[in-house]
């Protein structure tokens, strides 16, 4: 099946230039805060820190690539993801031949979860688990 990506953030982004993210682990869950992006999204004030909460996370990556690598065709989703710069679902086939080799492994006995992307501007964060929410 070909890779299928939905598009989760609507309403929301982060920051384009310095999201400033960070990835913190609070039981079975992946929290991962960034600065909101206020120039597209008037309804946020600069220096507002907005949090995606991964429940029941197996494991999660913040790391390469960033923006040029990903235009450049070094992202193993470069020419198929819509846009940089946005959070999805990813469904189908998952490129793992591909896959960086830097995940934080969390737990692995439960059946696979679903599988998220979100592009931030210096890293790429990714996250295997059963469910996402947007804390504000």
């Amino acid at each position: 099946m070909a890779t299928q990506f939905r598009q989760l953030n609507s309403g929301w982004n982060a920051e384009p230039n310095v999201p400033d993210p960070a990835v913190q682990v609070d039981g079975r869950d992946v929290l991962l805060t960034f600065l909101a992006n206020p120039f597209q999204f008037p309804r946020f004030t600069e220096q507002q820190r907005l949090r995606l909460r991964f429940k029941g996370a197996r494991k999660y990556r913040l790391g390469p690539t960033n923006d040029e690598g990903w235009y450049r065709g070094q992202c193993r989703f470069s020419g198929k993801a819509p846009a940089w710069g946005e959070f999805y679902e990813i469904s189908g086939d998952l490129e793992l031949d591909r896959c960086p080799n830097d995940w934080h492994m969390l737990e692995d006995t439960r059946p696979l979860g679903r599988n998220f992307l979100f592009y931030l501007r210096d890293n790429t964060f990714e996250c295997e688990a059963d469910d996402w929410i947007l804390e504000e």
